[in-house]
């Protein structure tokens, strides 16, 4: 069984093309912090920059890429609340011990997930649309739609929520609608409850190897 429905693989490209304005600078003014939106908005130019940086290194050694998007993408999630959302109920049932390593191997599982699509990264347009939330309920969505080339445009949301250290985090991205946390939630909840906690670690952990290296 694969630990990715088949509705996660299938857009994974549109995913990338969605987070890899997530590199929120921090080099951003602070008065700037209250509007999440052109964060995402201004990081665009750092994110493609990087990329053109990197080109012939990543065209000489692609395992380059697990390395930036560590570096430069990650650390705009706040994987411990992704974590609890992507297990729901499982999350409660899980030790200490467990919720440690489970929170790693997901991280490493995005990495890799976002790695694989982003080195497969074809430009395309992205239209953000107008922000209406309120940002002192330090909750808010991002709204953009991705437009094809002779296609339907593709909506998505980036959810992201004003943490402690007043940075905002994403927690979740939907796409066309469909949440990737709720399709994590099920897949796992599928693994835990045909081999249980310590063996969907495992299996992750085992798939995780090469971004590890």
């Amino acid at each position: 069984m694969t630990i990715m429905r088949p509705l996660i693989h299938n857009t994974l490209v549109m995913m990338t093309m969605l987070l890899s304005l997530l590199l929120m600078s921090t080099t951003v003014r602070s008065a700037d912090i209250a509007d999440p939106q052109a964060l995402v908005e201004c990081a665009t130019a750092e994110m493609l920059q990087s990329l053109k940086d990197n080109k012939v290194e990543l065209e000489q050694d692609p395992s380059i890429i697990y390395g930036l998007v560590q570096d430069i993408l990650m650390p705009n999630f706040d994987f411990g609340k992704m974590s609890k959302l992507a297990l729901g109920k499982n999350w409660r049932k899980a030790n200490p011990e467990q919720r440690e390593r489970f929170i790693a191997e997901f991280r490493l599982l995005l990495v890799r997930t976002y790695s694989t699509a982003m080195l497969e990264y074809a430009g395309q347009e992205i239209k953000f649309l107008p922000f209406h939330d309120d940002v002192a309920k330090k909750k808010v969505k991002v709204k953009m739609e991705i437009l094809q080339a002779g296609g339907p445009s593709i909506p998505m949301t980036l959810s992201m929520y004003l943490n402690k250290e007043e940075a905002w985090k994403v927690y979740d991205v939907k796409i066309d609608g469909i949440s990737l946390v709720t399709n994590y939630r099920s897949t796992f909840a599928t693994e835990i409850r045909n081999g249980g906690m310590d063996k969907l670690i495992d299996r992750l952990a085992k798939r995780n190897e090469k971004v590890k290296t």
